[in-house]
């Protein structure tokens, strides 16, 4: 008995102890339940915020491919593009200080949601217009539509004329002129765009800092790298789908497209530009869904729970302290906003980060600038079409951009770069990538022959004023309007603003096939005694200008990648000349000057100083000026090359005095920066640590807008 007690007694002792280790089992298998959660709330989070950084990068890119087709559809200027193009900027900075404040305490992935449907809204007014102000109407003599009058286009009296064509040719106009006289349609693209930068402004502060607090910490900066890297294919297919949409007509499925009498090679072609935007909109509306089924907070991962933030602190105060804490916060409050005028003038009381943020303000007015008429200036100076130039710029260009940006942090990590070192690289980036722009200057095309525009009718250049040279002796028995644009090509190779300043009598066909008899001015140039034919549409530039068009091409990507490599050197420069504490301020204010002394101004006074090189004007239906139909591609070379040249030339400077300030402060045992001036945290540090740290800021450099800096 004894001995079977004992062995009861050891039996019951062996089965309590089994509660105990269950309960442990328990713990352990809760605890991997909830890091794998965590780990999968935070993928989820990761493919989501992915997602819509490819969707705001595709819309943004896809605007810049869409302007000179906003520009034709709407009869506006350069200027005015720009000041549309800006808007976004605009409307980012309306609500950037409130989003990245009261952003933080509320549900970050539902505000991201919301941002989404508001960027999808803008974008979808962006494309309204085209469902609200009619057809697209282009300047085409009658004879050349679909018609079974034939009229001749050297109107020399108005009863030549049948009087029903000029009653309804009379009536359309008075009828536009009514329906325009109470819209300009091109406030709701303003008014949209200004909407998507509204839409976006929370999807880069509150999905970056999600990930960062949610995230395990050695893997926050790959995350963010790939947020990063996703956000450069963005423009490549906002691109290519500009290049789509510009070959398909811009009244496609409301329009019989045979009786189009224009092609997508015409100066007057518009394509479907809103087409783009409607795509555009629904992708953004699917990458918002995500954001409204995600958890306010996740799990914090075990190596991080030390790290909490104010708010989980809260939940550990007791019901006595609670007005002692609210007193203490208030004390708080006051003190930060007392420091924040000393903060302030710390930060601007340091040169190198006074030089460097008046350096990079300067040279993205440059790259802006450049960006936003790169697609015109390839279109007027190479003879491209629209389609063909978006293609070139989203295959070539952006990844370019892209390879630019890893190599220059591949450089950093390789060579183990500090401060002054990167200073050199971002400074011998600059300076390569402007020299190599200043060969562009040599790689521009000869202006197109347009007789009374760029050459007068007897072949010689033009040096006279230009309204008054489109009147010639070949054309004088005619009743031409000079506001008239509906070019032909003369069999001579020189193109006419109209068929009737061509003198022509007499057309054969309709639309495309027109050809124009008996033009009395296409002869004068090689025989004045004899007449001459033309067709429909400018003539197209020489073989020459292709085969320059593919150099200014090779050296175009060439000076992407070289003006992308000193993106990361120069961010990492940024942070490292600063003290830690005044890190977040810093980047702050350097995002604020970027947007509002480059990002606004840079696309209206570009566009202002390039209106200057207009040749020929278009006219709209009810008077005043249109959109530009020809400009001059010998000036429009010297005004967009050297308006982006002076400009980098100038943020050259201020990059120079960086590396000589650098130089002065620096030591031969330590060539590192802190703010003050003297050998800080980053003077302390080893090399080696300096090195780890630049490479986790290498993974997550962000300089604004750099999926579409070209």
């Amino acid at each position: 008995m004894e001995i079977s007690s004992k062995e009861n007694t050891q039996f019951f002792a062996n089965n309590t102890i089994l509660p105990v280790d269950r309960s442990s089992f328990k713990s352990e298998s809760s605890a991997s339940k909830e890091k794998q959660s965590c780990r999968g709330g935070i993928k989820v989070f990761l493919g989501a915020l992915s997602f819509v950084y490819f969707a705001k990068a595709l819309s943004g890119s896809y605007l810049k491919s869409t302007i000179t087709q906003i520009e034709r559809r709407f009869d506006i200027s350069s200027s005015l593009v720009g000041v549309i193009d800006g808007s976004f900027e605009i409307g980012n900075l309306l609500i950037i200080i409130l989003v990245s404040y009261f952003g933080a305490k509320l549900h970050r992935p539902r505000i991201i949601g919301a941002g989404c449907l508001i960027m999808s809204a803008g974008t979808f007014l962006i494309a309204m217009p085209q469902f609200f102000m009619g057809r697209y109407r282009y300047e085409r003599f009658p004879s050349t539509i679909n018609s079974t009058v034939s009229i001749s286009p050297c109107v020399q009296d108005e009863s030549q004329t049948p009087l029903s064509a000029l009653e309804k040719s009379q009536a359309k106009i008075n009828a536009g002129c009514e329906k325009e006289a109470g819209s300009s349609m091109w406030i709701y693209v303003l008014l949209g765009n200004l909407l998507r930068g509204i839409g976006e402004t929370p999807i880069q502060p509150l999905g970056i800092t999600y990930i960062d607090d949610y995230a395990i910490e050695e893997n926050a900066a790959l995350y963010i790298g790939c947020v990063q890297t996703v956000a450069i294919i963005g423009p490549i297919f906002g691109f290519l789908l500009g290049s789509l949409c510009a070959k398909l007509y811009v009244d496609i499925g409301f329009v019989d497209l045979d009786s189009v009498t224009i092609t997508h090679k015409d100066v007057q072609w518009v394509g479907a530009w809103w087409l783009g935007y409607l795509i555009a909109g629904v992708i953004s509306v699917l990458a918002g869904i995500p954001f409204w089924f995600l958890p306010k907070q996740l799990p914090r991962p075990e190596s991080r729970k030390d790290s909490s933030t104010s708010s989980e602190h809260s939940k550990f105060i007791t019901e006595d302290n609670k007005d002692q804490h609210k007193s203490y916060q208030q004390q708080v409050k006051i003190a930060e906003m007392a420091k924040f005028l000393p903060s302030l003038k710390n930060l601007f009381g340091n040169p190198v980060y006074i030089l460097y943020l008046c350096a990079s303000i300067i040279q993205f007015n440059s790259l802006i600038g450049m960006v936003t008429y790169k697609p015109k200036y390839i279109e007027q100076q190479y003879g491209q079409t629209s389609s063909k130039t978006n293609f070139v710029i989203g295959l070539i260009n952006i990844p370019a951009v892209a390879f630019g940006i890893f190599s220059g942090g591949l450089i950093m990590k390789k060579f183990r770069i500090n401060v002054l070192g990167a200073a050199k690289l971002s400074l011998g980036s600059s300076f390569f990538g402007y020299l190599l722009l200043l060969s562009l200057f040599a790689m521009g095309c000869e202006n197109s022959d347009v007789a009374g525009l760029t050459v007068s009718y007897h072949g010689t250049k033009q040096t006279t004023d230009y309204e008054q040279a489109l009147f010639s002796e070949c054309n004088s028995g005619c009743a031409c309007s000079k506001n008239d644009w509906d070019p032909i090509c003369g069999e001579n190779g020189v193109t006419y603003i109209s068929a009737c300043l061509a003198g022509c009598q007499a057309s054969n066909g309709s639309g495309k096939n027109t050809v124009f008899f008996n033009c009395s001015c296409v002869g004068t140039l090689e025989s004045p005694s004899r007449s001459s034919s033309a067709v429909v549409g400018p003539c197209q530039k020489g073989n020459e200008c292709s085969q320059i068009f593919l150099y200014f091409l090779i050296i175009s990507v060439i000076t992407s990648y070289t003006l992308s490599v000193g993106g990361t050197p120069g961010y990492i420069l940024l942070l490292r000349c600063i003290k830690p504490h005044l890190k977040s301020f810093a980047l702050g204010i350097y995002t604020l000057a970027i947007r509002v002394l480059a990002g606004i101004p840079a696309p209206v006074y570009f566009g202002v100083a390039i209106d200057t090189t207009c040749l020929k004007w278009g006219s709209k239906r009810c008077g005043g000026r249109g959109a530009c139909r020809l400009y001059d591609s010998s000036a429009l070379r010297y005004v967009y090359l050297g308006l982006t040249l002076v400009l980098g030339t100038v943020s050259i400077f201020f990059s120079v005095a960086v590396l000589w300030v650098l130089r002065k402060r620096s030591s031969p045992q330590d060539e590192s920066l802190s703010a003050n001036g003297e050998r800080g945290a980053c003077g302390t540090k080893s090399r080696k640590d300096n090195f780890v740290n630049s490479e986790r800021l290498i993974q997550t450099t962000y300089w604004p807008e750099k999926e579409t800096r070209l």
